[in-house]
């Protein structure tokens, strides 16, 4: 019996062989031969972007905690402790903003976020602070219980702890994961993808290169003769004709030299459009639209919006599902969870443009489901008093039910049952 509980121990504990700095990419290397690692993806501009992008897009959503009122529906818990901390304030030291920003970066650069649950004496959560992914391990005990191991550094808050290895039970520690093996742990996706960001490095340091080389492929001066001096003749022509502050200019060869190039063009190589892909492909591994990137090739006029639509529908919404579930279950109480829940605000960028705004709102106004507050709140608007009727439900007057309409109307004819009151409806055409 304990060999097959230590096998179901060993098979359930977290693991992730490509998580955190922990892991070497295998080994370090890429197909490209670049070095690829979080510091150095971020220094890829496309990398760089959908980071920023999905990042600030997260961090700037309106985040509320949401209670359950006695006639069925939702409002905010404006006096929940928490909601303070996660709409303006989650520790002394940051907004909201920055914090959200902070664990959104680590989840998609190591595939996972973690922030330090700060309590007070009655359980309540008094502070929220960012934790370093790579300096995180998820492990069990010998009863099969997680547990999170930090490796404190000085640049930690001197409310993590003063010791080098600070113990976190689950209930202290905001684990946001992202897509991994278990369920428990996510996989970077730069390691991941570590091939693709890595031709993207090699790429734009080619580029680089070539420009600093003059913006011309290296090659060999051919002499009909000997040369007494390579290195001075080397030198020369380098000084002379290397960098990109010395391109096309006119080249004087001496004594019958020639210059033969040995490299191949970028258009023969094509660098261009090999650039251009790098971008789609990094663009493709965060699921970011392309224009968003300015990368306008395959964009226009009339498909950029619904682009942008899709771009919060399939892309920022599960992001956001991940960190509203998370959230309730580490900040919410047992007890609390039946009544309240954490959710984001996406109304906003789901919105249309103003015209079809106005359109939508006339629909619904028209037809009695929104109420003028209704409205004037989705647009930021300051509420009309009850009292002026900004609560009404209004439908078009010119509507009404179908028995009451027409030549049935006032004759208790009932219209619904086939079969049924011909004889009425006879009589009625006939004094008509």
């Amino acid at each position: 019996m304990s060999i097959f509980t230590g096998l179901f121990r060993s098979r359930d504990k977290p693991r992730d062989a490509l998580h955190g700095n922990r892991y070497s990419f295998f080994f370090g290397g890429t197909t490209s031969g670049k070095p690829v690692n979080e510091n150095t993806a971020m220094q890829m501009t496309a990398v760089y972007s959908c980071v920023r992008i999905l990042s600030e897009a997260v961090a700037g959503l309106p985040l509320h905690v949401y209670k359950y009122n006695d006639s069925g529906g939702k409002e905010k818990d404006l006096s929940h402790p928490l909601y303070q901390l996660l709409h303006d304030e989650p520790n002394p030291e940051m907004t909201s903003f920055v914090f959200r920003e902070t664990l959104m970066g680590h989840l998609l650069l190591w595939g996972n976020a973690y922030a330090q649950v700060i309590r007070n004496a009655r359980g309540e959560v008094v502070a929220l602070y960012p934790l370093m992914p790579n300096k995180m391990k998820v492990d069990r005990d010998s009863k099969g219980q997680l547990y999170y191991l930090y490796q404190r550094t000085q640049e930690d808050a001197p409310a993590i702890g003063s010791t080098s290895q600070v113990y976190l039970s689950p209930s202290d520690v905001l684990h946001i994961p992202g897509l991994g093996f278990d369920g428990l742990v996510g996989y970077s996706p730069i390691a991941m993808a570590k091939n693709a960001i890595g031709l993207a490095i090699a790429t734009e340091e080619y580029g680089a290169k070539f420009f600093a080389n003059g913006a011309a492929p290296g090659g060999v001066l051919e002499h009909p003769g000997t040369i007494k001096d390579p290195q001075r003749v080397k030198e020369s022509w380098n000084s002379a004709y290397q960098g990109s502050g010395n391109a096309h200019k006119v080249a004087v060869l001496e004594e019958g030299m020639k210059y033969q190039a040995i490299g191949i063009s970028p258009e023969q190589a094509q660098f261009l459009e090999t650039r251009k892909f790098q971008i789609n492909e990094i663009a493709r591994i965060f699921r970011v639209p392309p224009h968003m990137l300015a990368d306008l090739e395959k964009s226009s006029f009339s498909n950029i919006e619904q682009q942008s639509l899709e771009f919060v529908k399939y892309t920022l919404d599960p992001w956001c599902v991940r960190w509203e579930q998370s959230m309730s279950r580490v900040l919410l109480s047992e007890s609390e969870k039946p009544q309240r829940f954490i959710k984001f605000n996406v109304d906003g960028l789901l919105r249309g443009d103003y015209a079809s705004r106005m359109t939508g709102y006339a629909t619904a106004r028209q037809n009695g489901w929104m109420s003028a507050n209704d409205i004037r709140e989705l647009e930021n608007l300051d509420r009309i008093p009850a009292e002026q009727g900004g609560d009404l439900y209004l439908i078009n007057g010119a509507m009404t039910k179908l028995e009451d309409a027409g030549v049935f109307a006032g004759t208790g004819t009932d219209t619904g049952k086939d079969g049924e009151n011909n004889g009425t409806e006879n009589k009625t055409r006939t004094a008509r």
